[in-house]
Formats: structure tokens, C-alpha cells, sequence
């Protein structure tokens, strides 16, 4: 530990003796804008919000390939892969991906398990993203259900300063120690075009095209090609191979008062499962085989999107989207040999879940003409139908399909009112109907007291509701080891967040320029959704909103800019309560905190132009109560405390433009101390199911180099 801070230290200490006096281009001082929890787009100065934002320029520095990779630098959040099926999701405050809104430009992205929650990160490139904006705590008076622990908010580029832009991009990468250029081969290998045509004033269309072929990671495994006559279960991959396109197109308008634009995405996603258990196949004749029943898994996704500002009248602001969304997930069962290398048989393609979404939002503000008070109302609907099928990566449904909609509408107001020029206030209200649950209330209150020009203090309070997945409602599973129902009669959770946020900002005489800010929250989840065991012989197991859930965050953040320099460090301590309940028993509801910390480092030559950026962070310790699974099924139930030990992220990246700009060549290492797994008692089964074993998180150390050329 001592030896990877002080290797932290030294790389830090090298940028800071190298300071320059002279500011850079990237180092300009540009008010940022943000949109989200906003009446209109407007500078985050200005927000009543504390907006946390991750620009364009972040995001090209770090080299990264998905919007996970981009949010595993920030604090109190962790993305979590899943191997097996290749899904990454976001856990915010210590609560997982059903608990947060994932955006693109405002609006919720369909997932397997509903609009914006549980959203798979590693299918969001950001080959076009401007920029990426949080909000974290709940939200659900501007952004309806699920939005308990936050708000991620993917702003794409839509506005181009030259007629003609065009950006090719390759980048390979190994994944671990393996690495080639062959299909079927190793590593990660990466290729994009961006294109952005301003046709007039007024009209820009853009597109944009990224292929990620991630060629999988064998870790303790073999590979596909792999076999043993003892069946060694030694054959397959921790990370499964995926091939994934993304495209985008787009056109928009822009005059006066007037702006709209349409936009279209397009995904699609291989995933290849090589199974573990291989099988001994006699040919005859004395010959014989080794075959393994493998399968692969194929995803499809359209976004359709429209999106309108402009005024009623001469005042009335208006901004309404609108959406339909499609995601189908496929699966395909084949028998491989594998000394051979051939496909002996291929069953048809059959279809696991498939999604349906029409949503939209609209917003009315500025009604009165008066500079200290506006207020907002606003509307919005979701029509959401899914169907599962009897198969998913982790169960077999016993055969029975699900086929099921939800219909939700809702109204909120809010109003913003800035008493003088140091002081607003901004109270909220939403009220939500659905044709599956009971009516639920949110509620927020945001106020901002602006001591000078470089002082803002916020106290924000929020309320939303995160209502059950499908798996939660309706899932059926019967094996031979357990029985798993679903209860069509959960309520929505109800979520209350409290925060205090404090900023300053200054620009000293000698052009050392710093920003401090220093925050607290609190956050409460009431009638929490758990799997439950309600018999230990046979054993079943229901989920029931039994579950109480709060979580105490501290945290303090310093940015630091000179010249060709920028130095940004963190820390945060966070400690979670859980309030477990088997129905006789309930676990200790104590507080256990955890640490983490951020660093980053950013300098250029002035001259050269080369830039090195450093990223590091620490993640602590964590325990939580959780409950054991007892061999004796007669035994009662017991909580114990889990833990996940702590583990150290650091990249490293050097780029260098060419030819007056058009060229730039990046390499870098990624995830320098080499974590792939950690030891993990909590997750492994669910807060009431623990279990000892490892988690992956990711896939060890990694080298890349990226070729970009401007046109």
C-alpha cells in the first residue's frame, strides 16, 4: 500500500515542478452549462442543483471506450460488471442500478428491466458524448421513479463551429497480458468515425459509428479452445468475448427562439458463452470427440428521439421530448467440437427479452414576467411493455414466459423564487399514476445562498420512489436447489435524500486558480424489496418490502489550475445502515463506513504540446450485515457481517498531437496495480444470502494505444 501511494506521489510531484505560468487553450476560463434539474440550459454556476460534470476533454484524456469507464473515476460511485452476462451498472451511495436514472439528452434509456434503471453501462460509448452530468440523491420530483440515489446525464454533441468535421479513431488494447490482431484472437480493438456537417446557420446533421471488439478475458480459465479428458471445468472465460456497434444520426435546427433536433440510435451486441462442462462424444471406430454446449447471446437496440424548445406566445418557455425505444435480447444454443473446431448443430435464435418504450416529458416555465419569481409545471408518460422469456442468463423459468405493460403518467410543479440576490428558494411536487401501482407523492426543496461571487451554499431535499422490476414481480423459478416466485403485490420503494453542498472558487493575482467544496448527505429507503427465505425445506424464497435502507456520505473535493497544469483530489467517508428482517429476526442497523479518495493530474508542455493525465482512486474497506445461509435447514436465521476488501485504481496516459493538430497518438496504461478480483461476503447471493467469493471487477492491467486524426 505504502509503495503504490508513494508511486501516486511521485508521478504527481513531477507534473507539479513542471508548472507553467502560461495558461493552455484547454485551461481557458469557460462558464460550463448544464441541463439537468434545469428550467432552461443556463451555467452551473447558476444551477440551484449541485451538477457534478465530466467534459468532452475528461473523457478523451482517460482513453476510455464506455461511459462505465468514464464513472469509475468518480467518487461514491462503483460500476458493476457482471462477467456473465457483460452487463455493467452503476451503484451510487452504496445502492445498485435499479436505485439510479441513466440518461441521454433528458431522456431514460430502455433497459431489459424497464426505462432508465439497470442500464448497462458498457453498451454507451462515448464516441459522441459532450459531456456527462450527476446529480446525486433523490430526484424524483424532475425525473419520476428510480431516480433514489441519482441522475446520470448523458449530453450528446449536437453543434459543430466548422462546416465539415470528421474524426477517424482506432485503438487497440490489450486486455490483461493478451493481445493479437486475429478474429477469435486476444485483446480489445476499438474503431470509430465521428461526422458533423453545419449546413447552414440554422440546420446541422451529424453522424457517428464505434466498433468495440472486447475479444474477452480468460483469467483463471483457458479459453474456447481449450479441453481436458477429465473435464476440468477449466475451459471459457471470467469476462465473455462481446462485439458491439453503436451508430448514431442526427439532424438539428436552430433559430431564434426555435430549436429542435431528431436523433436515432442504433445497437448491436454479441456476446459469445463458451461452457465449462464439456462432454465426451464417441465417433466410432474406436475415435471419438470432445463437444460442449455453448451459446451465444445477441442484443438489438433503436432509440428514436425528438426533442423541441421554443416559446408559446412571447413568453411561455417550452421543452418537450419524445421517444420510442426498442431493445430485443436473443439467444442461440449450439453444440461445439472442439479438438475439430466445428459447429455440429445450431438451434433457431430464441428470444429472451424484448422491450417496448414510448415515453415523453414536457416543461412549461416562465410564465410571469418577473425576474425573481418563475415556476415550472410539467408532465410526463410511460408506456413500457416487456416480455421475458422461460430463459435468462441466470434461471430457467420452468417454462412459463412473461408477458406484461405498465402504464404510469404523472404532473409535477415546481417553482423558483430568488428572494434578493443572494438567496433562492425552489420547492417541487410530483404526483404519479399507474395502472399497476398506487398513486405516489414526491416532494423536493432546493435552496441556494450565494454569499459573494465566489461562494454558494446549497441545501437540497428530495424525495422518489423506485418501483419493482419484472424479475421482482413476476419471476417463477423452480429447480432442483431452490424455488424463487415473484409477488405481484410489492409497493414501490420510497426514497428521501437531505443535502448540504458548500463551493468556492478563486482566481488569485499570481494565476493560481483553485476550487474547494465540501458536502453532506443523508439518505433513508424506506420498504426495501428483498429476496426472503420462507422455508428452509424445501427451500423458497419470495421478495417482500421488509428492508430499510440509510446511508451518511462526507466529502470534500479540491481543483487546482495553473498555466498547462490542473490537479484535482478527493475524499469521501460513507457509512450504510441496513435494517434486515427475516420475519422473527432482524440484523444490527449500525452504521459501517468506509473511505474513499481521487486523484487527478493534468499537465501539457507549452511548447510540444504533450500531455500527461494521471487518474487514481482509492476504494476502502466495506461491510454491511447480511444474512447467512445455514447448512442445517432447521437452524435459525443468523446475520453476520460481510465485507469487501479495499482495492487501488490508477491510469496513466501521454498524448501527442501531430501535424498541426490533425494527428494525435494516445497510449497509456489502465488499471496500473493490476486489481482483478476482490474478496467480496456481501454481494454474492443478495443482502439476505451471503456467501464467500470473489468478484470481479476488472480484468487486470492493460495497455492501449489510440490514433486519432482530425480532417
Amino acid at each position: 500500500m505504502k509503495k503504490k501511494l508513494l508511486s501516486m506521489v511521485s508521478l504527481s510531484a513531477i507534473f507539479m515542478m513542471n508548472g507553467q505560468e502560461k495558461d493552455s487553450l484547454h485551461q481557458k476560463k469557460i462558464e460550463e452549462v448544464v441541463i439537468t434539474g434545469q428550467y432552461v440550459q443556463q451555467s452551473i454556476n447558476k444551477s440551484i442543483y449541485k451538477v457534478e460534470v465530466i467534459d468532452s476533454e475528461q473523457i478523451k484524456n482517460m482513453a476510455v471506450t464506455s461511459v462505465g469507464e468514464v464513472l469509475n473515476q468518480n467518487l461514491n460511485i462503483l460500476i458493476e460488471p457482471n462477467s456473465g452476462s457483460g452487463d455493467s451498472n452503476a451503484r451510487i451511495m452504496g445502492l445498485g442500478g435499479a436505485y439510479t436514472k441513466v440518461l441521454i439528452d433528458n431522456i431514460p434509456i430502455v433497459s431489459d428491466q424497464g426505462m432508465g434503471n439497470l442500464v448497462d453501462l458498457s453498451k454507451i460509448n462515448v464516441n459522441n458524448v459532450e459531456r456527462i452530468e450527476i446529480v446525486k440523491g433523490a430526484m424524483g420530483v424532475e425525473y419520476g421513479n428510480n431516480a433514489v440515489a441519482g441522475v446520470i446525464n448523458i449530453i450528446t454533441k449536437k453543434k459543430y463551429s466548422q462546416k465539415v468535421n470528421a474524426i477517424l479513431s482506432l485503438q487497440e488494447e490489450t486486455v490483461g497480458k493478451d493481445y493479437d490482431w486475429f478474429k477469435k484472437g486476444n485483446g480489445r480493438h476499438v474503431q470509430s468515425l465521428n461526422l458533423g456537417f453545419r449546413l447552414s446557420d440554422n440546420w446541422s446533421v451529424a453522424a457517428d459509428i464505434n466498433h468495440n471488439d472486447f475479444q474477452g478475458y480468460k483469467g483463471i480459465l483457458n479459453g474456447y479452445r481449450y479441453f481436458n479428458e477429465n473435464n476440468d471445468k477449466q475451459r471459457g472465460y471470467e469476462w465473455l468475448p462481446k462485439d458491439q456497434i453503436t451508430a448514431n444520426a442526427s439532424v438539428r435546427y436552430s433559430k431564434n427562439n426555435t430549436s429542435f433536433f431528431y436523433k436515432v440510435n442504433f445497437l448491436s451486441e454479441n456476446i459469445n458463452f463458451y461452457n465449462q462442462v464439456i462432454e465426451d462424444l464417441p465417433l466410432g471406430g474406436g475415435s471419438r470427440t470432445y463437444v460442449a454446449n455453448d451459446r451465444d447471446y445477441f442484443t438489438k437496440r433503436w432509440i428514436h428521439q425528438f426533442n423541441i424548445q421554443t416559446k408559446l406566445g412571447s413568453r411561455i418557455n417550452y421543452l418537450g421530448d419524445f421517444s420510442y425505444q426498442t431493445q430485443e435480447r436473443k439467444s442461440q444454443d449450439y453444440r461445439y467440437d472442439i479438438p475439430n473446431r466445428n459447429v455440429l448443430s445450431k438451434e433457431d435464435k430464441a428470444t429472451f427479452y424484448d422491450s417496448k418504450v414510448f415515453y415523453s416529458r414536457g416543461m412549461f416555465s416562465n410564465f410571469l414576467d418577473n425576474d425573481r419569481f418563475n415556476f415550472q409545471l410539467g408532465y410526463e408518460l410511460d408506456h413500457t411493455s416487456g416480455f421475458a422469456g422461460s430463459s435468462t442468463f441466470q434461471f430457467n423459468n420452468n417454462g412459463i414466459n412473461i408477458e406484461r405493460s405498465i402504464f404510469s403518467y404523472a404532473n409535477f410543479l415546481s417553482a423558483e423564487w430568488r428572494l434578493n440576490d443572494q438567496i433562492s428558494l425552489r420547492p417541487g411536487t410530483r404526483l404519479a399514476l399507474s395502472d399497476t401501482f398506487d398513486h405516489q407523492y414526491n416532494y423536493s426543496l432546493t435552496a441556494k445562498y450565494s454569499a459573494s461571487e465566489k461562494s454558494d451554499l446549497r441545501a437540497v431535499f428530495g424525495s422518489s420512489n423506485r418501483f419493482p422490476t419484472y424479475d421482482e414481480l413476476y419471476t417463477y423459478v423452480v429447480d432442483n436447489n431452490h424455488d424463487i416466485h415473484g409477488n405481484e403485490n410489492l409497493k414501490p420503494e420510497t426514497g428521501y435524500s437531505l443535502g448540504l453542498f458548500w463551493d468556492y472558487a478563486n482566481a488569485a493575482s499570481n494565476a493560481w486558480r483553485f476550487n474547494l467544496s465540501v458536502s453532506g448527505m443523508y439518505l433513508d429507503v424506506k420498504d426495501r424489496i428483498e429476496s426472503v427465505i420462507v422455508s428452509t425445506s424445501p427451500l423458497k424464497y419470495t421478495f417482500l418490502n421488509i428492508d430499510n435502507y440509510r446511508s451518511l456520505l462526507f466529502g470534500g473535493g479540491l481543483n487546482v489550475r495553473k498555466g498547462d497544469l490542473s490537479l484535482n483530489a478527493g475524499v469521501s467517508v460513507m457509512g450504510i445502515s441496513q435494517s434486515l428482517n427475516t420475519g422473527t429476526v432482524f440484523s444490527p442497523s449500525d452504521y459501517n463506513f468506509y473511505t474513499e479518495a481521487n486523484f487527478s493530474a493534468n499537465y501539457s508542455l507549452p511548447k510540444a504540446k504533450t500531455l500527461f493525465a494521471l487518474y487514481y482512486k482509492y476504494t476502502g474497506i466495506q461491510k454491511q450485515f447480511t444474512q447467512k445461509v445455514n447448512q442445517n435447514p432447521g437452524a435459525a436465521p443468523e446475520f453476520v457481517l460481510g465485507e469487501i476488501e479495499d482495492f487501488n485504481m490508477m491510469n496513466f496516459t501521454i498524448t501527442q498531437p501531430f501535424l498541426k493538430n490533425h494527428l494525435e497518438l494516445t497510449a497509456g496504461i489502465k488499471n496500473i496495480f493490476d486489481v482483478s478480483t476482490v474478496r467480496n461476503t456481501i454481494i454474492t447471493g443478495g443482502a439476505h444470502n451471503a456467501g464467500s467469493s470473489n468478484q470481479n471487477l476488472f480484468y487486470g492491467r492493460s495497455y492501449f494505444a489510440r490514433l486519432n486524426y482530425n480532417f
